[in-house]
């Protein structure tokens, strides 16, 4: 695809709670951007972040701006289904950002918006591809980690191409590649029954009243920059209050053990989650015949799990970012491994692929 060359192009990642973004020039990651949107809410709030953007990057709207987006959000329940979440999305995002934008459809396929409705299965819940696309060539056998707030994907690269078994989220889940579960919103109830607290393991209270942010601030992993959502009670996310979610988990206070004591039950709940996703990591990896030398590649802003995933498997930790070119933009390099779709579809884009 080709673009002029003093293009300014902007890679978008739209999401179901965020929209990332990455903007390039010449080649070169200038500027990375994430932004909270609760998509399931009303498109108001997609409206309310491109307002954003378009302050931040308004050379990105003037007639050298070109924009290409992958996208997730189609999966949420303010549509009927994914076909009318990809068709509504590539409409209302052709309408603010202009007749360049074109929607990442897999490799070498980049779709117009008034055609994303006739190819929304290679559209739909493609931002996975586009980061292993992108990847792929550059690291040639690997496994890619990306723990995002929400989700988490796996991914098998050998011989400098993605060797995923599955392409939908459905086929993905049941594969073991899309573990439903990240480092900000999910309920801790569904990471496992039981925990051990107290020296007994006790059941959990199946309620939304923690999330696994609660268990990363805690223990001090959760940069506050990608401590975005809101909490499951509505209330700060001091130390404090952190705590008190904690313990209603368990059926307790904040009073009722010291302020060591629910550091290990955050402990105890991110052993059970970095488990979880161990155990599907190690079936991909079998899968995929990936070699045990092979490395991880952490992204996402739960790439802190993904550097422990490594340790736990005893391979090699790399982060995304450091396989992405840098320019001018280097104080943003962090931002590359939170936004690595974006990143990747602006890349791709540029470099014609």
């Amino acid at each position: 695809m080709p673009w002029p060359p003093d293009a300014v192009l902007v890679g978008w990642d739209i999401g179901g709670a965020h929209v990332k973004a990455c903007r390039v020039e010449a080649g070169e990651v200038r500027d990375i951007a994430q932004w909270p949107c609760p998509l399931w809410q009303g498109l108001h709030h997609l409206d309310a972040v491109l307002g954003q953007a378009r302050q931040r990057w308004p050379q990105a709207w003037s007639r050298e701006g070109r924009h290409v987006a992958t996208m997730t959000g189609e999966m949420v329940d303010l549509f009927p289904d994914r076909a009318h979440g990809v068709a509504q999305l590539a409409a209302h995002l052709a309408e603010r950002l202009g007749p360049t934008l074109r929607l990442y459809a897999g490799p070498g396929r980049w779709v117009a918006p008034h055609d994303g409705a006739a190819s929304w299965q290679a559209i739909a819940s493609a931002n996975w591809r586009a980061t292993a696309q992108w990847l792929a060539p550059r690291v040639r056998e690997a496994v890619l980690v990306d723990i995002g707030s929400t989700t988490t994907d796996l991914i098998a690269l050998r011989d400098g191409a993605i060797a995923a078994r599955g392409a939908s989220d459905a086929e993905r889940l049941a594969s073991g590649e899309l573990v439903y579960q990240g480092v900000v919103r999910t309920p801790l109830c569904a990471l496992a029954p039981r925990v051990p607290f107290g020296g007994q393991v006790v059941n959990v209270m199946h309620e939304f009243f923690a999330t696994t942010a609660d268990v990363y601030r805690l223990t001090g992993e959760l940069d506050p920059a990608h401590d975005q959502q809101p909490t499951a009670d509505g209330q700060p996310k001091d130390l404090p209050a952190t705590r008190r979610r904690l313990a209603r988990m368990v059926g307790r206070d904040a009073l009722d053990a010291l302020p060591a004591q629910w550091l290990e039950l955050a402990q105890a709940w991110r052993t059970a989650q970095l488990e979880d996703i161990a155990g599907q990591f190690a079936r991909v990896a079998e899968d995929a015949g990936v070699g045990a030398d092979a490395p991880v590649i952490g992204a996402g802003c739960g790439a802190f799990l993904a550097a422990a995933l490594a340790a736990r498997a005893g391979r090699r930790y790399r982060r995304f970012a450091q396989c992405a070119p840098q320019g001018p933009a280097d104080p943003f390099e962090y931002w590359a491994d939170v936004c690595a779709p974006a990143v990747a579809v602006a890349l791709l884009a540029a470099g014609g692929d």
